[in-house]
């Protein structure tokens, strides 16, 4: 695990990523993305090493260069409609029910590379509440690690990028959040190697304090809680 630069970080609003970062859904990536590379020719470990993050036609187009991107889109489609139906294995990120409920009266949204259908799949199997404001696959023209997304989620939550705390767990959603001009919480192992501003093993190692302005204090726990080592 890297150094972390600080180990408290200020807030007016949270953009949280889903995948790896709220909801375990390796299980299911990995099946669906296994499946695609047997496909295509292609080396799953090495696949599995660029799916996190990104939109899957993005993927594919790292991984197929020369490919028409009509057949990313369209090989996309089914991807979705796969991962969407598969929810076995699914479960909360360790703590992220405590985490949401404890960021619930604060601004907040969800800033994720799924379909609108994907998110909510996956958020009731693991268990979560879906915030209110989200900004899905559909609601963007590029995929992270552009930051349309986040730019929007800011937007959409009436704050400055400067003021807002993105959580994510890959390289392609902490590239995103940084190009938004976001700091970031990184969370779970595939965080750890890009030095985000704070950095969690999971959620139950952070704390969560509303000062006295208003603006939400992000920490690591010192005394995790009895459960930490559910979910």
């Amino acid at each position: 695990m890297p150094a972390t630069a600080t180990s408290v970080l200020t807030a007016r609003a949270l953009l949280l990523d889903m995948d790896g970062t709220l909801v375990d859904s390796d299980a299911v990536v990995e099946r669906c993305w296994r499946a695609w590379a047997l496909d295509h020719g292609l080396d799953p470990d090495e696949v599995l090493k660029v799916v996190h993050g990104r939109q899957g036609y993005a993927t594919m187009a790292v991984l197929l260069p020369d490919r028409p991107m009509e057949q990313n889109h369209a090989d996309n489609r089914v991807l979705l409609a796969q991962e969407t139906a598969d929810t076995d294995g699914v479960v909360p990120v360790a703590g992220a029910p405590a985490f949401l409920a404890a960021v619930a009266h604060h601004p907040h949204a969800l800033v994720t590379s799924a379909d609108q259908a994907l998110a909510t799949a996956r958020m009731n199997a693991a268990g979560l509440p879906m915030p209110e404001v989200r900004v899905t696959a559909e609601c963007v023209g590029a995929s992270k690690p552009d930051p349309e997304g986040f730019l929007k989620g800011a937007a959409e939550l009436g704050h400055d990028p400067a003021d807002c705390v993105a959580f994510e767990d890959s390289e392609a959603g902490i590239t995103s959040a940084r190009a938004a001009g976001m700091r970031v919480v990184g969370v779970g192992p595939r965080a750890a190697a890009f030095a985000p501003d704070l950095y969690v093993p999971d959620l139950t190692h952070l704390s969560v304090t509303t000062r006295t302005d208003g603006t939400i204090e992000l920490g690591i726990r010192e005394n995790r809680p009895a459960d930490a080592h559910q979910g």
